[in-house]
């Protein structure tokens, strides 16, 4: 009977890229970032972790649902380098982001829903637009420019 072929322990740049997806330069910028790791070959070359796998696709999932690259970041470095993330490790992370997409997804429905009555007036006016200036909250502060939310 014929021996299958051994799987690798480690995968190459290359391959990380062809079976995640990812763009290469979106590979290493992951890795500039802090968000996955890699060891370097007696010939200077990437080697991941075939768990990497499963950290990029913790990544790209959690982009897409709108988490900050800063906020996955924080959540993969509380895990264990030493294995792929686990379905647990995924429960844990996703529930902490919960609340704030649940947030964001309030005031996108706010700003979608306000949206209809601009679209007849169109004037976008700096002291009574609902979008631009809810509540008039820059005359409060005086005259003047301002900022409606802080960066």
């Amino acid at each position: 009977m014929p021996v299958p072929p051994a799987i690798p322990i480690e995968l190459t740049v290359g391959e990380v890229a062809r079976r995640s997806g990812v763009p290469v330069s979106a590979l290493h910028f992951y890795e500039a970032e802090g968000l996955i790791r890699s060891r370097r070959s007696a010939g200077n070359q990437r080697r991941f972790p075939r768990g990497v796998l499963r950290r990029v696709a913790i990544i790209k999932v959690a982009q897409r649902a709108g988490v900050s690259l800063k906020e996955i970041k924080e959540a993969l470095a509380r895990l264990p380098q030493d294995r792929p993330p686990a379905p647990e490790d995924w429960a844990k992370m996703s529930a902490g982001w919960r609340d704030a997409l649940d947030a964001r997804i309030r005031a996108l429905v706010a700003i979608r829903d306000q949206l209809s009555s601009c679209i007849g007036c169109g004037c976008l006016s700096l002291s009574v637009c609902p979008l631009r200036n809810p509540g008039d909250q820059l005359g409060l502060t005086g005259s003047g420019a301002r900022l409606i939310e802080a960066p």
